[in-house]
């Protein structure tokens, strides 16, 4: 096996702030691949003048190339990849390939595997992988026929680089950009053939990102930065208890405050209109608000966990029965364990925000999704307009993390623009934001297995917690199953005679839930991943050696893990309450191995020493955005489980903001190894694999320093402090 690339930058990505929130794709679950067809339909907008072979691309008479983006950018490095698969092969010159937003269109830009125009999943690069190369290798062969026929000579004598068409045998070129008008007239051809993969020029190289130019000297244009002529600004305070409504409103101090334009009261929420987001804030601060709180005043964390804890005592619908799991159960040794998962609020740095432009027969905003033609079917309705009426600008967004798979903050927004003149900026608080959240559901896993050998022979697993799909995408919860609350439980890769997958639904009383970066596969991974380090002691074997021994028919699976043995010196001495955890996981059609090394001091503090991953991610399009997304997503994910936790009390998110809501603060990151294995598979999804890895990975080590198995996130000091009781 050979390494593509190898690169300890620990030091060197602490110096970047941002490094632990510069990525964030969503959403886990496994559709049938729908039919892409790559329409020769031009975007919406004016293409006057340009080539516009499909929706995806254009290239105008300078030789400009134009990528129009269905995905979209939270950080992760996407559009950078995208444009790269389309400018490799239509041999576009990448120095001049830049990007656009796509404009509402789930005709033209639905992702394939979804259906509807959405980010998550980890699956644009999976999704877009075979669509956007046909894209630009049907317009390079448009290009190459125009240049043809005008020296009357074949297509096939005629070859492209850099964006010039070249007929060897003439020395005659012309550059894409003199060939606009003649491709443009010509009638696309279907079923180009796409390039071998030795042949690539630009995938495969760690080419620099389009967007780093904007966002090192100011220029980007975030969501929140979206400014208009005469435009308002406004802040919200919705009702601390969860469902609440307002029952009275004294806005007369808040009136009195200079530049505060308006109070608006909605049945749910309150809003100041100010001239700027200093006046509106100041007045927001001194409205005077009582609430009538509803039925979920007395709902706790408590409530939620003791109702949580008995579902997972009932059966749930089976999402997948493989043997005979009764007799599997009754033979060898059983054990026995449960794991849980708390809230989690996202938190993304650029807080909730949406620009609107509201008049009596259209409607138009500026903001940040991941979810473009939702927003503007919620926002339509929110007006009182038909979805033609409604137009959305999108924006680079500053984390999404999910978070933006939700349109509320774009229909409360509309609902606000109802009631001012003009333009309204509507910014939330960094506490609003996380008191309003819609949250990570709490998850409860029931493992029963048993072991025969030195070999797990029966595995029965029982997932316990919300379904987010039967709310968001009814298609994925069918029989009583959430086919993203069981991902990679269904698919573990270990060869197993017996397993029984069941999921239990259980929606907590009054808390919203939805898709937190790496979803399912974050609380199922977690709980295999520890379960199996309590098996291999069990089994008196080595965690690495046991996980080798199940894993069958699966190279790619034991390469990854052979390698970060290697890598992460596994098996040599470490200090006193000092070790090293594994966790390997085939999720997002990515294989991925990492260890943790952590040290655990006498008052319970975790101090992480080392952090190594190695993946097998298919054909790494870009191989320097593969190691930041998996260092960034590395760090999200530890620090959710070292200090991760939204609680509740009296139908309250205690938590306001990030003395409270912690991050893993710069100090604490460790070093981190990524190594990057060279494949010839279609790639896979990058963007939530390192959220998922770390956490089971760092409890393993905690385990192996202390012998102390946990079973719960975040990291319990208490319970690993010398001399400490629980």
């Amino acid at each position: 096996m050979s390494v593509a690339d190898k690169m300890s930058r620990g030091p060197a990505r602490r110096d970047v702030l941002t490094g632990g929130l510069a990525s964030g794709f969503l959403l886990a679950f496994h559709l049938p691949a729908k039919a892409f067809v790559n329409e020769p339909v031009q975007p919406p907008d004016s293409t006057d003048g340009k080539f516009a072979p499909n929706a995806f691309l254009r290239i105008d008479k300078t030789g400009k190339t134009t990528v129009v983006m269905a995905q979209v950018e939270m950080g992760q490095g996407v559009y950078t990849s995208l444009a790269m698969m389309m400018a490799e092969e239509l041999d576009a010159d990448f120095s001049q390939v830049a990007f656009e937003h796509a404009p509402p269109s789930d005709k033209l830009y639905g992702n394939p595997l979804f259906g509807i125009q959405a980010t998550g999943n980890s699956n644009s690069i999976r999704a877009f992988w075979k669509p956007l190369r046909s894209a630009g290798a049907t317009a390079r062969a448009m290009l190459v026929q125009a240049a043809a026929e005008q020296w009357q000579v074949e297509p096939a004598s005629c070859t492209t680089s850099n964006s010039i068409v070249s007929h060897k045998d003439t020395g005659r070129s012309l550059a894409y950009g003199d060939l606009v008008d003649a491709a443009q007239r010509l009638t696309p051809p279907k079923d180009v053939a796409l390039k071998d993969p030795k042949d690539f020029t630009l995938i495969g190289k760690p080419l620099k990102r389009l967007d780093t130019p904007d966002k090192t000297n100011g220029k980007v244009v975030y969501g929140i930065d979206a400014m208009l002529p005469g435009m308002k600004f406004a802040t919200l305070m919705q009702c601390p208890v969860f469902g609440g409504k307002i029952a009275k409103v004294d806005g007369i101090a808040a009136s009195k405050i200079p530049g505060v334009q308006k109070v608006v009261v909605l049945d749910d929420l309150v809003a100041v209109v100010g001239d700027d987001m200093w006046a509106a804030k100041q007045g927001l601060d001194a409205v005077v608000v009582t609430w009538d709180e509803g039925p979920n005043a007395n709902v706790s964390s408590k409530d939620i966990w003791d109702n949580l804890r008995a579902a997972s005592e009932k059966d749930g619908g089976v999402a997948k029965s493989t043997g005979d799991i009764a007799k599997s159960l009754a033979t060898g040794e059983k054990y026995e364990a449960f794991f849980e998962v708390p809230f989690l609020a996202h938190a993304t740095m650029e807080p909730l925000n949406c620009t609107v432009d509201l008049k009596p027969d259209s409607c138009e905003i500026w903001t940040g999704t991941q979810i473009m033609t939702r927003v503007q079917s919620e926002a339509a309705k929110a007006a009182g307009l038909s979805v033609e009426k409604v137009i959305v600008n999108n924006h680079l967004i500053g984390g999404g993390f999910g978070r933006r798979l939700e349109p509320d903050m774009v229909v409360a927004a509309v609902r606000i623009a109802k009631h001012v003149d003009g333009p309204v900026k509507v910014v939330w608080t960094r506490e609003e934001d996380i008191r309003h959240d819609i949250y990570r559901p709490v998850y409860r896993d029931t493992i029963a297995a048993t072991l025969s050998d030195g070999k797990i022979v029966g595995w029965k697993y029982r997932v316990t917690g919300s379904s987010v799909m039967a709310r968001w995408f009814p298609a994925g919860y069918q029989k009583g199953v959430d086919i993203d609350g069981v991902d990679s439980a269904i698919d573990m890769p270990y060869d197993i005679p017996s397993i029984h997958v069941e999921f239990a639904r259980a929606e907590p009383p009054a808390v919203p839930t939805g898709f937190w970066r790496g979803v399912g596969p974050n609380n199922n991974v977690f709980a295999i991943e520890c379960f199996m380090d309590e098996l291999a002691r069990k089994a008196g074997k080595d965690p690495i050696a046991f996980r080798r021994d199940m894993l069958g028919k699966t190279p790619r699976m034991k390469a990854v893990l052979d390698l970060v043995a290697e890598k992460s010196d596994w098996g040599q001495p470490l200090p006193p309450r000092v070790g090293r955890g594994v966790s390997l996981q085939p999720t997002f059609d990515t294989s991925i191995a990492t260890v943790v090394e952590a040290e655990v001091d006498d008052h319970g503090e975790v101090h992480l020493r080392r952090v190594t991953s190695v993946v097998d991610t298919g054909i790494a399009v870009n191989p320097d955005t593969i190691i930041a997304q998996l260092e960034g997503g590395l760090i999200f994910g530890l620090t959710a489980a070292l200090y991760g936790e939204i609680t509740i009390d009296k139908g309250r998110v205690q938590q306001s903001n990030f003395h409270d809501y912690r991050m893993l603060r710069i100090d604490q990151v460790p070093r981190i190894d990524v190594h990057v294995v060279k494949s010839g598979e279609a790639p896979g999804g990058i963007g939530e694999t390192g959220v998922i890895g770390g956490p089971p990975a760092l409890r393993n080590a905690i385990y192996a320093a202390t012998g102390v198995a946990l079973r719960r996130l975040p990291i319990d000091r208490n319970l690993i402090a010398v001399g400490k009781k629980p």
